[in-house]
């Protein structure tokens, strides 16, 4: 369930099993970067493969234990380290270990921080229902981001983990 946005931007909201806290809004620094905080349950998948078109995001991970795939090459992120997920970039990332996972994501330029509360108006996400899919891929065009949702059933399978 999402929370409202405060008066300062700020949003803490749920999408799925992913949340997303907004740290840093883009309008509070002059770089116009974005942070925002995420967590994630043990084996889970955070999102389908998808691509950004207009940023880069650097994951940064707190707690926990974060698998990335990029360019079809695994890489394993432990606690206190970071992760370049580049622009025009496949990629998708999960928490395969036992404990939740906790990062802050750097977005950059951070626009694509308010994505997060757009898609969690939509509800919880549901790739049987059109509708749904349909604003969620709507959503997404509007910011850039092009998702494979094809890619979620195999990930899921070939990795053991739930979305």
């Amino acid at each position: 369930m999402s929370s409202p946005t405060t008066s300062s931007g700020k949003y803490d909201v749920s999408l799925g099993n992913l949340s997303a806290r907004l740290d840093v809004s883009r309008t509070e620094n002059e770089a116009n970067v974005a942070v925002v905080e995420h967590t994630l349950p043990p084996q889970t998948l955070a999102a389908p493969l998808h691509r950004h078109s207009h940023e880069d995001e650097i994951s940064y991970v707190l707690e926990g234990e974060m698998t990335v795939l990029a360019d079809e090459e695994l890489t394993t992120v432990q606690a206190g380290e970071s992760v370049v997920k580049g622009r025009g970039v496949w990629h998708t990332f999960w928490n395969a270990g036992d404990e939740p996972l906790q990062f802050l994501e750097i977005i950059a330029p951070g626009e694509f921080s308010e994505y997060f509360e757009e898609v969690a108006r939509l509800g919880p996400p549901d790739p049987t229902d059109e509708e749904w899919v349909s604003q969620f891929l709507a959503i997404g065009e509007r910011y850039g981001f092009e998702a494979d949702l094809e890619s979620v059933p195999a990930l899921l399978e070939k990795y053991d983990l739930q979305m």
